[in-house]
């Protein structure tokens, strides 16, 4: 058994540098790292004030970050390519999607929340709304939409039942997602009082399912860190 690397994550703090703060990307990391199985250190990094030690091991770079054997890594993107590449089977289980559509569905939902969230004006609200609903009324149809292999199990089936976005394990195209879809849940909430439609089954099942994982669930940041996040941002609606 070849041996195990040595691997540090370094993300975002909370508020309070006591847990993880609000960050998308360092959350996408950490699943990955977790649903891996990998040996690695979590590193939080309090941005007030960031030591001198980040300033000399990623100079200008905001987390998150690794280090990998001795190796700083600074590019969310290419470090998700980098440990599927490195970290392969038979020893590490494989994350890429089986369906490339996989990657892509929901990926216009996080830029319609923005124009949603950000907006002052009650006027614009209604149409605002309905622009970010289509997107999940779009990510919502691909879950209900049985993929190929269970076509082949089941000819018949009109509805899919699978636990994720590509099947019924975690992929890297959960831990890009579903980190933004749990912001995303926590600010309309908060800012607009609105819920994700009941209506919306598929999308609703997913959740459900990724909150039953550890990998999600204790991955995420306190919902009260996102909204501090969130605060200098976000309009209330002036009624």
């Amino acid at each position: 058994m070849a041996e195990e690397p040595k691997i540090e994550l370094f993300v975002k703090a909370s508020y309070d540098a006591e847990s993880v703060g609000n960050c998308p990307f360092c959350q996408r990391l950490f699943m990955i790292l977790w649903l891996k199985g990998a040996n690695f250190t979590l590193t939080t990094v309090d941005m007030k004030r960031a030591p001198d030690v980040l300033k000399d091991l990623a100079p200008g770079s905001q987390p998150p970050f690794l280090i990998y054997n001795d190796e700083v890594k600074t590019d969310t993107n290419k470090i998700e390519e980098f440990l599927e590449e490195t970290l392969a089977p038979p020893q590490y289980p494989k994350l890429c999607c089986r369906y490339k559509e996989s990657n892509s569905v929901g990926e216009d939902i996080f830029r319609k929340f923005s124009g949603y969230i950000k907006n002052p004006n009650p006027g614009l609200n209604d149409m605002l709304e309905k622009k970010f609903l289509s997107t999940l009324v779009k990510l919502n149809m691909y879950l209900e939409t049985p993929l190929p292999h269970e076509l082949d199990q089941n000819p018949d089936l009109t509805v899919s039942s699978r636990l994720f976005l590509d099947g019924d394990s975690l992929t890297l195209a959960d831990c890009n997602l579903l980190p933004k879809l749990n912001i995303v849940k926590v600010v309309i909430k908060e800012y607009r009082d609105f819920a994700i439609p009941a209506e919306l089954k598929g999308l609703t099942r997913y959740l459900q399912n990724a909150y039953k994982r550890d990998e999600f669930r204790h991955t995420c940041p306190n919902d009260s860190e996102i909204l501090l996040a969130y605060h200098s941002v976000a309009q209330y609606l002036s009624k």
